[in-house]
């Protein structure tokens, strides 16, 4: 089949040679405008049986066909010219027939950009058996070809794998998923891929509940192959790669998907060529409680020495990256991973006497995601500990109420008054009074005159 897919790799369209002849301009294309002049008796083979029925009926209708007919075959049946093809090749061992083929092979390839136009036309097709192995077969070609897809084309067969990740109920989710696994092995079409939203689909996959074990893998793997890719190594974490993996690991009992992921993180952490990039991957996997998950595979005993390295070598660089961290290093870490707690840097003043003035760094990066927090999440804790923050930056930064008004957070924080949790209302009306009260000893005594509860079973039952 790894042949008959060659073949059938190199199938275009067709210029027109009704009239004979391509002008000579060398030996090779001066023998092939004799060869063409001997037509082959086809009905020879057949009465001799050296061909099948149905290879003579293709072979004589195409042979005998207008280029316009030619081209309407290969549109509607390309699998069966590779295939009769194939078989011609196989059982006829005439030299001068054999000349016959080849050239009409090197015939049908006059056209390179269009090779692709007949596999691609059957993605349409509603038949789910003919589009995904076609799809098969089109990455197969892309990958074994002698020439990579061009741009287009690729643009359209990477969006129609990345739709079927995202169809619902795709039986051959799978099969999309080997497809892609082929494809990202070639670097450039891996950015193709990545403009094409291709990480952000599949995270969406791989954080629905439904992925199983082996699709988990495979588009782990997906994210592997781009990994290697310094540049696109850089960008992964904006996709929240790393927590997602993160999850996938705390909970996988499948030795090959821990395997995939720790190779993952590893090119993470090697690949990039900005320091600081590395720096921000290694602390989002502290902050995803990575080192705790190494710990636990460490105490396991694997064949495979890959992940014994990779579990030693990642160990090492997370040990090693918290050991200067400072308390603003560790908060942003935390807000930039999206998985608020409360954590000792939220409540301590000095914290935040020493710091409000850094969440103005890099064009309020830090302030903007806390919005955008409070904007998209849907948990509780991460919409109290958002709204807290706030808080305490305009509390402590004499611009912040403008500040955040101008991000949107005042609008946002107080649309969480009216929240179903009591803890997140209690965190808005804070973050509201800081928002409105300019006189912050007064506001201080008053705080201190409240009856705040310890903990949030106490603010439960005070609010019940």
């Amino acid at each position: 089949m790894a042949n008959l897919g060659t073949i059938g790799s190199v199938i275009g369209n067709i210029d027109d040679l009704e009239k004979g002849a391509q002008v000579a301009t060398s030996l090779l294309q001066q023998r092939a405008n004799d060869v063409r002049s001997n037509r082959v008796n086809w009905q020879s083979y057949l009465q001799g049986q050296m061909i099948s029925h149905e290879d003579f009926q293709f072979i004589s209708k195409f042979d005998n066909a207008n280029s316009e007919v030619k081209n309407a075959i290969l549109m509607d049946n390309p699998q069966q010219f590779a295939k009769t093809m194939f078989s011609l090749m196989n059982r006829i061992a005439k030299d001068q027939t054999l000349q016959y083929i080849l050239t009409m092979l090197d015939d049908v390839l006059q056209n390179k950009e269009s090779v692709w136009v007949p596999f691609l036309h059957l993605l349409n097709r509603d038949d789910r058996f003919i589009v995904n192995q076609t799809s098969r077969i089109i990455a197969k070609i892309a990958c074994w070809g002698k020439e990579l897809m061009g741009l287009e084309d690729l643009k359209f067969y990477l969006n129609w794998l990345k739709d079927q990740l995202r169809l619902p109920g795709n039986e051959y989710m799978q099969t999309a998923a080997r497809c892609l696994q082929m494809m990202l092995r070639i670097d450039k079409y891996r950015q193709v891929f990545v403009d094409v939203d291709g990480i952000s689909t599949i995270v969406m996959v791989l954080v629905g509940s439904k992925a199983g074990f082996q699709i988990q893998y495979q588009l782990i793997f997906c994210l592997w192959c781009l990994t290697f890719n310094p540049f696109l190594a850089e960008k992964m974490n904006k996709f929240q790669v790393i927590p997602t993996l993160a999850d996938i690991l705390s909970e996988t009992v499948k030795e090959k998907v821990s395997r995939i992921i720790l190779a993952t993180y590893r090119n993470l952490l090697e690949k990039p060529e900005e320091k600081e990039v590395v720096t921000d991957h290694a602390l989002s996997m502290v902050q995803c409680k990575v080192i705790k998950q190494l710990e636990l595979l460490d105490s396991r005993k694997f064949d495979d020495q890959d992940i014994v390295d990779d579990i030693e070598f990642l160990s090492e660089k997370l040990q090693s990256s918290i050991q200067d961290l400072s308390s603003f290093d560790e908060y942003t870490t935390e807000v930039k991973s999206g998985r608020l707690e409360w954590s000792p840097v939220h409540k301590s003043d000095r914290f935040w006497r020493e710091n409000c003035i850094r969440l103005n760094e890099k064009n309020y990066e830090l302030l903007k995601i806390l919005v955008k927090l409070l904007e998209t999440s849907k948990d509780p804790l991460i919409l109290s500990v958002a709204a807290h923050d706030l808080g305490e930056y305009v509390r402590h930064y004499p611009r912040g109420k403008n500040v955040i008004e101008q991000l949107g957070g005042k609008q946002l924080v107080m649309q969480y008054l009216s929240h179903e949790d009591p803890n997140v209302r209690f965190e808005a009306l804070i973050a509201v009074q800081k928002l409105m009260v300019h006189n912050w000893e007064y506001l201080g005594r008053q705080l201190e005159a409240s009856d705040k509860p310890k903990d949030s079973t106490q603010l439960v039952s005070a609010k019940a």
